[in-house]
């Protein structure tokens, strides 16, 4: 059974960092995706970035390009998500989701790329870090 379990939600003020973490366990594919997707209050999910731990390629949202950078650490199950120059529209929940087949990363990776709600291509996720950025 696979499990995600997120950390390194907080509060910060426009314009801070803040770097997430996700533990994988129970992974034992070679070619999975794991990825975060957002929800705010009152909105729909949004895709905010994905990658390809195999080979490390990954996609982003077009609201959070330039400003997030998403890696890995294979040996350690583990995945980062280093948000820098956080906005107040970037106050979610964030959800950290794995992807297990090869349809399901495609469909992840693409909806994530173009922001739009990857969460059904995701086979797993786990409970969501609160991420608030005050004005």
């Amino acid at each position: 059974e696979v499990q995600v379990v997120e950390s390194g939600g907080d509060l910060v003020q426009t314009g801070g960092s803040l770097r997430l973490s996700c533990i994988a366990s129970g992974v034992t594919f070679d070619d999975y995706a794991i990825g975060w997707f957002r929800q705010a209050p009152g909105k729909e999910r949004e895709g905010v970035s994905c990658i390809k731990p195999r080979d490390g390629t990954s996609v982003y949202a077009p609201s959070v390009k330039g400003r997030f950078t998403i890696s890995s650490d294979n040996a350690k199950n583990t995945m980062y998500l280093e948000m820098n120059n956080l906005r107040p529209e970037d106050t979610a929940v964030y959800y950290c989701a794995v992807a297990l087949s090869p349809r399901r990363v495609s469909i992840a990776v693409i909806k994530t790329a173009r922001g739009e709600d990857p969460s059904a291509a995701y086979d797993s996720w786990g409970e969501g870090t609160q991420v608030t950025v005050s004005s």
